[in-house]
């Protein structure tokens, strides 16, 4: 049996620079980290050399063609992964919809799984790309290359999209108190309305490949990334809420689908009890929304979101790795 545990991430500016209408010409930039919420892959021989698959739903198949579920089938297929085997996932955050990667997690994670169980190393660059391939090339999902490198590589990081499709994972080196005080400034609420990305972000893209004003709304998001970088590593975290505020601003103009009035009413309740800046994590339309804020104003921020679910969440510095294996 092997088992993997692969980190979701939070983005803080410059998400969605990564898509590829926007990155392949002018390439793209984002401040990021893995945090301690997981993806757990397992991965087990099966007695009788059928598939069986168990994540909210369960399959039993005798042939990889015919798992239903893409992602399962395509790393697979991938991988030349011929059958005997049961696999199953657990996530601590709802496995869809959540704005914080999970799919890419649980990719990078099964692939760790996989590689693992049959006795190969498989490094961080190597699962982030291989997940890649698989969501995009393969199963032909219009998203970017954040996720699954934030996901394989773990930590607090400037990620840069190139637009030869490479990336490059940028550690943000500053004083250990600076994380901590950011990470305690941090509170996180989760909406209760979950989505499907791909329909978001694919109308992202046809607007930023065909408008030269959102164009240059996405270039200063990678221009406010850039900035927020060089403030983290000189250890000033005064503009940080700030940045997150004008980078939200930009991001929800790309769109009308990216924010909505209760999404907007929640933020600006927040803001009025003393939030510096915040934003929708993911694609938008639902999930976590994410503030930053002094810690003395977190409990009238909760009490003006007492409709939502405060959810903790801290940084996490390493990325997938395998936490178990019995032969």
């Amino acid at each position: 049996m092997i088992i993997s545990r692969t980190p979701l991430r939070m983005s803080f500016v410059g998400g969605g620079s990564d898509l590829p209408a926007f990155c392949r010409r002018f390439g793209g930039a984002v401040v990021s980290t893995a945090i301690d919420k997981y993806v757990y892959v397992t991965v087990n021989p099966k007695f009788d050399h059928r598939i069986r698959v168990s994540y909210s739903k369960t399959e039993e198949v005798g042939a990889v063609a015919r798992i239903r579920h893409p992602l399962v089938r395509e790393s697979m297929k991938f991988l030349g992964v011929e059958g005997g085997l049961e696999i199953t996932s657990i996530a601590d955050i709802p496995s869809r919809g959540s704005g914080l990667g999970s799919s890419s997690s649980f990719t990078v994670g099964l692939l760790h799984a996989l590689h693992a169980s049959a006795g190969r190393y498989a490094g961080a660059e190597q699962l982030a790309s291989e997940a890649c391939a698989i969501e995009i090339e393969k199963c032909g999902e219009p998203i970017g290359r954040q996720d699954q490198y934030a996901a394989a590589y773990g930590g607090f990081n400037f990620i840069e999209f190139h637009p030869d499709d490479s990336v490059s994972v940028n550690p943000i080196v500053c004083r250990r108190e600076t994380l901590r005080r950011m990470q305690e400034n941090i509170l996180v609420f989760f909406t209760g309305i979950t989505r499907r990305a791909g329909g978001v972000l694919r109308r992202q893209q046809e607007v930023v490949a065909g408008q030269r004003r959102k164009q240059q709304a996405m270039k200063e998001m990678v221009r406010l990334a850039h900035e927020l970088r060089r403030e983290i590593q000189q250890n000033n975290l005064d503009a940080f809420g700030e940045l997150l505020h004008r980078n939200w601003e930009l991001k929800r103009g790309i769109t009308a689908d990216i924010s909505t009035r209760a999404i907007d009413a929640w933020y600006e309740a927040a803001r009025r009890e003393g939030a510096l800046g915040g934003k929708l994590l993911g694609a938008g339309s639902g999930g976590f929304l994410m503030f930053y804020a002094p810690r003395e104003r977190h409990e009238a921020i909760a009490r003006a979101l007492a409709g939502l679910r405060r959810v903790e969440m801290g940084f996490e510095p390493e990325g997938s790795k395998i936490i178990f294996v019995h032969r």
